[in-house]
């Protein structure tokens, strides 16, 4: 089953990439731990207090590797405001994601999700996706799919959320 879904949000990511967008969300933002690229634990909870943007990714999705270093941009510009991002890999075998950080290393954390946990209790149905949560632990922006510019928006958000 969860073969298919991961197949059905390939091809969801194909054909919708072009008019998926930002959304604004409300509500808390789910808990979850998962493990890192350095082997610690993560837990969402703990970053209560800071801004935090969830990004999940796999490395079969075109889009999420054009995404990724634009990402670590905004990563490295506002992480000394209270500003993080977590990157969530969605592959089943953490050595495909590990084969293309190699090729595109980034500096924020990367967590593993091989079960879709986490993919799954946030309901992604494209990838990659987006999640902006504020410093109060709710989330505020969703983007579905990545298009060239849609970073801008990125920024432009996480700007205001560092600022309140």
């Amino acid at each position: 089953m969860k073969n298919k879904k991961l197949s059905w949000l390939f091809i969801a990511s194909l054909f919708l990439s072009g008019w998926l967008s930002a959304a604004e969300v409300s509500g808390p933002a789910k808990d979850f731990t998962l493990k890192s690229t350095d082997g610690s634990n993560v837990k969402l909870s703990e970053l209560r207090g800071e801004v935090v943007m969830i990004n999940f990714w796999a490395s079969w999705c075109g889009p999420c590797r054009q995404e990724l270093p634009l990402l670590d941009a905004i990563y490295k510009e506002y992480k000394d405001y209270g500003f993080t991002l977590l990157g969530v890999n969605v592959d089943e075998k953490k050595e495909a994601a590990d084969k293309l950080l190699t090729q595109i290393p980034v500096t924020f954390p990367v967590l593993y999700d091989p079960t879709s946990s986490v993919t799954e209790l946030y309901d992604v149905d494209a990838m990659p996706s987006t999640i902006l949560v504020d410093r109060d632990g709710n989330m505020r922006y969703l983007h579905r799919g990545y298009k060239p510019g849609y970073e801008k928006h990125y920024d432009e958000q996480v700007k205001a959320l560092v600022l309140e």
